[in-house]
């Protein structure tokens, strides 16, 4: 039965969706392919910006798509349109047969087997993704203007904005193939921010905050992301530098999110079958500290990484992914484990909920604890540049945050680079915080790593 939510502010119902699937399919199978997959898609927004308390933006989107893949045996092609016309999507389907034609056998091209993809029950569970803000441009305005007030009111030394958001957004599939996969859903995704600047005499610093929720009535309040972004930005002030060496630092909990999301990279099916992963042979083997663990659950009702099915339609399952530091698994797609010999772990499209922990955190071990934990070195809140390098693991980023003395924070600290390499971080991590935040579809507390090159003064 079609869930009535998922028709709610979109211009096409899911009952259409569905047909046009079917007529895709049928276009290709007539044409002559041997296979085929389509996925026929709508998306809906408003977002609105503010700067000290002028409307800036207001922006309203409506995107549509249908993509589709044709296979004539081990040879593909894609196309797509924006154009729902049946004419369209004719003309669509020819575009991605006749490249085909003319494409080179690929032995790994194909769509996932069939015993993979997710069953009609399976396709069909609900995760509870779906929750539209019935919300209009003046509201979100007021929103967003009380968040940047708020950042303003805490203290005179707010003296600048680089502006405040609010975002509200769904979407909604319908993808099927040839192998007899069907399914799709509706989901949202609400967004409030804002990005204070501090000031005092000659010296300037920015912070921000947000809060990102599928249920907006789930997101902080305004006036507490603009009160606790001005703190982030108060708190910068009389920055210094520190002197070059290597100490331990600790990665504050959405930065450490970047370090999961390395990790991730490097054991995915793309990056392991073109040899470029810093961890190629790691199915097996103990990358991390042993007392750390990092978990996958795609069917967290509400998770920001939350789904029945990957981007093929292959079931998503519960998985331990590292084992008291083993690696006990990788990301494939039905592509990629076929390049490795291996068979599909659904993640075409990327990995879901992933959460970080360590066997050795207690309950108590909220951000003061690892300070202390810490006890002397570098407590880091924000990264700058890219420098990460996927082949080799060596890892090198502009730094700022603040320098801990005797588990108690001295002095901000800005303009420092940090260095080291990425299996002996992953190796060296001391602790893992009860201070969990969730970054996208990562969830990770403060992260202690026993020791790093810090270049300083």
């Amino acid at each position: 039965m079609t869930d009535p939510r998922a028709e709610r502010g979109f211009a096409f119902s899911r009952a259409q969706f569905q047909q046009m699937v079917e007529d895709t399919l049928a276009e290709a199978r007539r044409l002559g392919a041997s296979d085929a997959g389509v996925e026929v898609s709508e998306g809906v927004g408003l977002s609105v910006s503010v700067r000290k308390g002028e409307l800036e933006n207001v922006e309203r989107n409506r995107d549509k798509s249908l993509g589709v893949g044709v296979y004539i045996d081990k040879r593909r092609g894609s196309a797509s349109s924006s154009d729902f016309s049946p004419e369209a999507i004719g003309r669509t389907v020819r575009a991605a047969y006749d490249i085909a034609r003319f494409t080179a056998d690929d032995p790994a091209a194909g769509l996932p087997d069939a015993e993979d993809l997710a069953t009609p029950a399976e396709a069909a569970h609900d995760l509870d993704l779906f929750h539209p803000w019935d919300i209009d441009a003046e509201a979100a305005t007021e929103l967003a203007r009380r968040c940047e007030a708020a950042a303003f009111a805490a203290s005179a030394r707010i003296t600048n904005s680089e502006g405040a958001g609010v975002s509200a957004q769904q979407a909604h599939f319908w993808a099927g193939n040839t192998r007899g996969f069907r399914g799709g859903y509706a989901s949202s995704r609400h967004y409030l921010s804002v990005a204070p600047i501090a000031s005092k005499g000659r010296e300037m610093q920015r912070d921000a905050w947000h809060s990102s929720m599928r249920d907006a009535h789930e997101l902080a309040a305004p006036e507490a992301v603009g009160r606790y972004a001005a703190e982030r930005a108060l708190a910068r002030l009389t920055s210094r530098r520190v002197v070059t060496g290597e100490v331990p630092v600790l990665f504050e909990a959405p930065v450490a999110a970047g370090l999961l999301g390395a990790f991730v990279q490097a054991v995915s099916g793309a990056s392991l079958y073109r040899k470029a992963s810093f961890l190629p042979d790691s199915l097996g083997q103990r990358v991390f500290a042993a007392h750390v663990d990092l978990d996958e659950d795609p069917h967290q009702p509400k998770g920001r990484g939350s789904a029945p099915f990957d981007d093929e339609g292959v079931r998503t399952r519960a998985r331990r992914v590292v084992d008291a530091g083993v690696v006990q698994g990788w990301f494939l797609s039905s592509y990629s484990a076929r390049k490795l010999g291996l068979r599909t772990t659904g993640h075409a499209g990327g990995a879901h909920n992933l959460r970080l922990a360590s066997r050795l955190t207690r309950p108590e071990d909220d951000l003061e604890a690892m300070l202390r934990k810490l006890d002397r070195g570098l407590f880091v809140t924000e990264l700058m540049g890219q420098g990460v390098n996927g082949v080799t693991g060596d890892y090198s980023r502009g730094a700022a945050g603040f320098w801990v003395e005797r588990g108690r924070i001295v002095h901000p600290v800005h303009e420092v680079t940090i260095a080291g390499n990425l299996r002996r971080m992953f190796d060296d991590i001391v602790a893992i915080g009860a201070d969990a935040y969730t970054q996208g579809s990562k969830t990770v507390g403060s992260v202690l790593v026993a020791r790093m090159k810090l270049a300083g003064a």
